[in-house]
């Protein structure tokens, strides 16, 4: 019995932009906004807070080092692990509310 060839079906959505979120049309659309959320950000960034958080996660990145394909993940009690990027990501999708873990 030979098997039924079914013809291969075209991506309609390839090579298509999907496009900004409204936010960062916003932005790209109005400078002085734009401006003002580079100069906050810029301040946040250069915190003491925020330079202890980016040291805190390069020293767990040098110390646990990820696989291919994996990030590294917080838990519900704050400890760091390497878990796969699908996953990771996949959990705080719209809204930012945990649906795992």
């Amino acid at each position: 019995m030979a098997t039924k060839k079914v013809p291969q079906r075209r991506n309609k959505n390839a090579g298509k932009s999907t496009g900004k979120s409204k936010s960062a049309k916003y932005f790209a659309k109005n400078k002085a906004a734009r401006d003002k959320k580079n100069a906050y950000n810029k301040e946040y960034h250069a915190s003491k807070k925020r330079k202890k958080y980016r040291a805190k996660l390069n020293k767990a990145n040098r110390e646990m080092p990820n696989k291919k394909g994996e990030d590294k993940s917080h838990t519900k009690s704050g400890k760091l692990v390497n878990e796969k990027r699908s996953s990771n990501r996949a959990r705080n999708g719209r809204g930012g509310k945990a649906k795992k873990k």
